[in-house]
């Protein structure tokens, strides 16, 4: 049986195989996911109005060029585990959905990224001062959606983006000496993009009314699935083609954050792996001197094809199994396979 058309989007998003849409749970389950993430959109589109015209370009503007509602998606379908897409949870999703936005502004800055979602980033466009500021009226947009909530509702963005500035703080500084470089990006990973995915997961159980018993396990598993899904970015970031992922390949290494790749390359001693490493960090140290971040195209085109870049796949694939081991508190049915399968996509994409 073919999925209906309102059902591509969320499929395509979700990997999920045409035989999830075989019975009438599943059908009923995807449209009413695809029917919550257009209320979500209706949302976002009137959050980010802003009466201030400059305010009101800049808010609007990641948000205009696009992006996969990842999260939103999450709290739609682990919602169908209680109550279904309540009020609530189209609310909370769209706060979480704000979040993240006002996170990219951020990151942009920090990361000096060229391109975002395929269209020159904010503070290129507008400047470092206007972007920072633009990302904090959308978490400032985001409070009051979650304040509207309650208090349960506040702990959770308020925990949700300590991590999220705690993981952005100890990706700027770095590791200590003592610190195990590898180790200390994954728990990177789980602050910066798995917590968020995480609470995501979380509030469709929260505001859905459903067993709170759901609530660890969808959790665990956001968190999982999240830092699967950075993995799988860091190496689709090598990509050579800057259509297929909306910015500069490299972007992060160029800047002088190191990645997956990077790091596991750095691991190892034999004599191929030190002499791409030393080049790499001669390239990133000529850039931040102002030279042209193009000297870094040979190095990074050679690591996109070593042994290191494989083995960011392997962890990725870790890390999704893992994702798929904490839903087996969750029931049999068509939520708990939906997640799986977006479990499996996430460390699956086309890298």
């Amino acid at each position: 049986m073919t999925p209906s058309a309102s059902s591509s989007r969320i499929a395509s998003q979700l990997g999920l195989a045409e035989r999830i849409f075989a019975g009438p749970r599943a059908r009923r389950l995807i449209d009413g996911v695809e029917a919550g993430l257009d209320r979500v959109d209706a949302n976002l589109e009137r959050e980010l109005h802003v009466s201030d015209a400059l305010a009101d370009a800049t808010s609007r503007y990641l948000f205009d060029a696009g992006g996969k509602r990842v999260r939103p998606m999450l709290a739609l379908l682990t919602a169908h585990l209680g109550d279904g897409v309540t009020e609530d949870v189209v609310e909370a999703a769209t706060a979480l959905e704000l979040t993240h936005l006002g996170s990219l502004y951020h990151d942009d800055v920090m990361d000096d990224a060229d391109k975002r979602r395929g269209v020159p980033s904010a503070h290129s466009v507008w400047g470092n001062n206007i972007a920072i500021l633009t990302g904090d009226l959308l978490f400032a947009r985001a409070s009051q959606i979650m304040a509207r909530l309650g208090e349960g509702a506040i702990r959770l963005q308020a925990n949700t983006f300590e991590r999220l500035v705690l993981g952005q703080m100890h990706e700027t500084v770095g590791p200590t000496d003592a610190d195990d470089r590898v180790a200390f990006y994954l728990q990177v990973l789980a602050d910066k993009t798995g917590s968020l995915i995480a609470a995501a997961a979380q509030s469709g159980i929260i505001f859905s009314n459903a067993p709170t018993e759901y609530e660890e396990p969808v959790r665990t598993f956001g968190e999982a699935a999240g830092v699967a899904f950075q993995l799988l970015d860091d190496v689709i970031d090598l990509s050579a083609d800057p259509d297929e992922t909306g910015k500069v390949p490299g972007t992060d290494l160029r800047a002088g954050v190191p990645t997956m790749p990077y790091l596991l390359l750095a691991r190892r001693d034999d004599p191929e792996a030190r002499a791409l490493r030393d080049r790499i960090d001669e390239g990133v140290a000529r850039i931040a001197d102002g030279e042209d971040p193009a000297l870094l195209d040979e190095p990074l085109a050679m690591l996109r094809s070593d042994r290191s870049t494989r083995e960011t796949v392997e962890l990725a694939n870790a890390w999704s199994r893992d994702a798929i081991a904490a839903l087996d508190p969750i029931p049999d049915g068509p939520v708990r396979e939906a997640l799986t399968r977006f479990a499996q996509a996430v460390a699956d994409r086309s890298s």
